[in-house]
């Protein structure tokens, strides 16, 4: 009496149904699985917590150095300041030169008073010039205040190359800030542009930063010397995307 091998079971067709009625299928054996006739999913387990960067100690220096140098750049663990791009001087010459003149024509008024009350045909003799010494200095200094201020919130405006971004302060008051930040991964073009024989003579002109995906644009306006920004900047993007350390 022969013993007939059984039959090979088709696990493609379900052997039974669960209470709810869906079909349920017959499992591969072990060796099946070990000879490949069937797939199996792999479960991978995820670690619960990130694993942590390793950062050298000169790099842990020159992000204290960072920090302490620039409190206002919101720097990542390990990031640090490889250039910073100033705006040109130029871009202050309308504010100072305002103020010198609204300075100057106060107390030319002050010093010719005499002369002031004659064109509006007002007798000298009955306003003494002295009164209006306090009103001209309080003038002029919320003249100078003004300036400064101009000044303050000209100059706070920076761009900040990092060995990880590329940081952008915007200062558009004496209280009012906000920052930009961009990873070097993310941009995509880097540009400039001279417009005007002014920018040509005095080297400084836009730089325009645009990121990939949702295309956003970045501009830094007066920056001096900004075909050699861009070349500092193009070097660092690459730099960065290939793997290299960013000089």
């Amino acid at each position: 009496m022969s013993i007939q091998p059984s039959p090979q079971p088709d696990y493609d067709k379900p052997v039974a149904y669960d209470v709810d009625g869906r079909p349920l299928y017959a499992h591969p054996s072990v060796e099946q699985v070990q000879s490949g006739t069937t797939t199996q999913g792999v479960h991978l387990i995820r670690p619960s917590e990130p694993e942590k960067q390793i950062i050298s100690e000169e790099t842990k220096l020159k992000h204290e150095e960072s920090k302490n140098a620039w409190p206002e750049c919101d720097l990542g663990n390990g990031e640090y300041i490889i250039s910073v791009v100033s705006r040109h001087p130029v871009g202050l010459f309308v504010p100072i030169v305002m103020g010198l003149f609204l300075i100057s024509l106060a107390f030319t008024m002050l010093f010719n008073f005499d002369f002031v009350l004659q064109s509006l045909q007002i007798p000298a003799n009955t306003v003494d010039s002295s009164i209006m010494l306090l009103p001209v200095l309080v003038f002029s200094g919320f003249v100078m205040l003004g300036t400064y201020t101009a000044y303050s919130v000209y100059a706070n405006n920076k761009l900040f190359l990092t060995n990880e971004s590329i940081i952008q302060v915007i200062q558009t008051g004496v209280f009012s800030k906000k920052e930009r930040m961009v990873s070097l991964v993310d941009i995509e073009d880097v540009s400039y542009s001279q417009r005007g024989i002014i920018e040509q003579m005095f080297n400084f002109g836009m730089i325009r930063l645009s990121t990939e995906g949702e295309g956003t644009v970045y501009r830094f306006k007066f920056v001096a010397n900004p075909k050699e920004v861009i070349a500092t900047l193009k070097n660092a993007v690459e730099s960065f995307k290939n793997g290299r350390a960013i000089q």
